[in-house]
């Protein structure tokens, strides 16, 4: 097949069959167009791919197919940030709204991609650093969000938030989610964070379970640095995760900040891509649930 991507990774789940039987047959449609496979030592596909270990893939391959649900997009995310490998994503998971390709258009959908037929779409990514007390520092990227939460069964945790030194509040409560827009679908979406357009430039500060109502969501310039500080409070410390992965444990005395990560993620949908379109499915936006099976058409 004549192509841009002549060499593809494949990226997912294996032990959930509802991801081993499309990535099989994702495979040997992809051989059989002469196109090469590269596909993570672990996983056990019974055909000619290449093995190689999952760090590695991104460096042998011009695009990484994931299959699977959200988490399988921010795992692929970070496989794929250092070299800027695009990704395109087979939906197999349950609410997710990265991965846009469903099953029974994957061979059609992928078709289109080789053959030059997508939309290109640059994500932002955060970049989380935790100091500690002694100065040491922890670093990780994050495609949805960095989240700062209580820790433990004890009461709240209050900390001082600042955006580009300027201080904004102190909150007291379970925690505070940054999130891109890419994450404002996510974790921020159910703590009543507002949904940002994906190409919008901007970071969205929702706390999680304030103990003042008043502390609500904002949205900030993407451009901003956020500096959070624990503040002390008896036995208090807070956890902080980006993508749900752990970074770190944030004590008084220490401090988070995030910025803009200077590169971005390539998410690759297939033509017809409507973001908005994806909303309305998956949050039955235009459903009157008063009438079962009542929706408003799709355009």
């Amino acid at each position: 097949m004549d192509t841009e991507f002549q060499n593809i990774a494949l990226v997912g789940r294996q032990t959930d069959i509802r991801v081993a039987e499309p990535m099989q047959m994702l495979a040997a449609h992809l051989i059989e167009a002469g196109i090469k496979v590269f596909a993570a030592d672990t996983l056990a596909l019974d055909l000619p791919v290449v093995r190689i270990v999952e760090d590695e893939l991104c460096s042998n391959a011009e695009l990484i197919i994931a299959i699977g649900g959200d988490g399988t997009m921010l795992y692929a995310s970070r496989l794929a940030r250092n070299n800027g490998t695009p990704i395109l994503g087979v939906n197999r998971g349950r609410l997710g709204f990265l991965a846009d390709i469903t099953p029974d258009v994957m061979i059609d959908s992928v078709d289109q991609v080789l053959a030059g037929n997508y939309l290109r779409d640059t994500r932002l990514l955060l970049k989380a650093t935790l100091t500690s007390a002694a100065g040491d520092k922890t670093t990780e990227y994050g495609l949805n969000d960095v989240v700062v939460q209580r820790r433990g069964g004890g009461g709240m945790v209050d900390f001082s938030t600042s955006v580009g030194g300027k201080y904004v509040n102190t909150h007291s409560g379970d925690g505070l989610i940054v999130a891109t827009p890419t994450g404002s679908t996510a974790y921020a979406l159910s703590c009543g964070g507002p949904i940002i357009e994906p190409q919008l430039d901007a970071v969205a500060l929702v706390p999680v379970c304030p103990h003042t109502l008043t502390d609500r969501p904002i949205v900030i310039p993407a451009n901003q640095t956020i500096d959070i500080i624990l503040l002390e409070r008896d036995k208090t410390r807070a956890e902080i995760t980006v993508d749900g992965s752990h970074l770190g444990t944030l004590r008084p005395g220490e401090s988070l900040q995030i910025v803009t990560a200077d590169k971005r993620i390539t998410l690759l949908h297939p033509p017809g891509h409507d973001f908005y379109g994806i909303l309305r499915s998956k949050l039955f936006w235009g459903r009157d649930s008063r009438k079962r099976g009542d929706q408003v058409p799709e355009n």
